[in-house]
């Protein structure tokens, strides 16, 4: 059985205020929600899932710092993305800045959807991560709860990667768009010959 952690930020590596601390960042994804979309995996977890897909992510180190304006313009300057979905890691560690990112975004009219290791009740209780409300406010989708080995879900008609884990649908739009898979992976080859491999059967590799 997988335990919450108890939310901490004491051994955190300290962020720049309007910074993020990101794993990776991929665009026009169409494996982490619907349609086209943006995807920032922010780097650090303390809940190490067994067969977790990002052990990369869980270090609170610092791995590539960008800032919350530039990741806005960087994403807002391709015309294919729809949306973002935050990733991780676990993004509510992260949520003032993807709170911040997350208002731009929507200004330019793309939605925004997070996974999340917390599970709903958690990030609406007073012990959730700081601004987990502020976060949870600019969503209009969230996939809650830890991924558990033990329910893990590969089927053409599951947009979960296990069976304890929930779509949320905070905006009605959303409501008959939740059309993505936990079977489906995608190759990412960067500009500069870096390959990202995504989708829940797929480990998020970075060579």
């Amino acid at each position: 059985m997988t335990q919450s952690p108890q939310p901490t930020t004491s051994s955190q590596t300290e962020i720049p205020p309007g910074y993020l601390n990101i794993m990776g960042y991929v665009d026009e994804s169409q494996v982490n929600g619907p349609g086209k979309r943006a995807v920032v995996w922010v780097q650090g977890c303390d809940r190490h899932c067994p067969g977790c897909f990002n052990p990369d992510s869980w270090s609170f180190e610092i791995n590539q710092l960008i800032s919350v304006e530039e990741l806005a313009e960087k994403i807002l300057s391709n015309p294919e993305n729809e949306g973002v979905t935050f990733s991780g890691g676990e993004p509510f560690w992260q949520a003032p800045a993807l709170t911040d990112l997350a208002k731009r975004l929507k200004a330019g009219g793309l939605s925004v959807m997070s996974f999340s290791g917390f599970t709903l009740t958690e990030l609406q209780s007073d012990k959730g991560p700081p601004a987990a409300l502020d976060l949870l406010a600019q969503l209009d989708i969230l996939i809650d709860g830890p991924y558990v080995e033990s329910q893990a879900v590969n089927t053409p008609d599951s947009p979960v990667s296990s069976n304890n884990q929930r779509v949320r649908i905070f905006n009605p739009q959303f409501k008959d768009q939740i059309n993505w898979a936990s079977d489906q992976m995608e190759i990412h080859i960067l500009k500069d010959g870096t390959r990202i491999i995504t989708g829940y059967r797929g480990q998020l590799g970075l060579s």
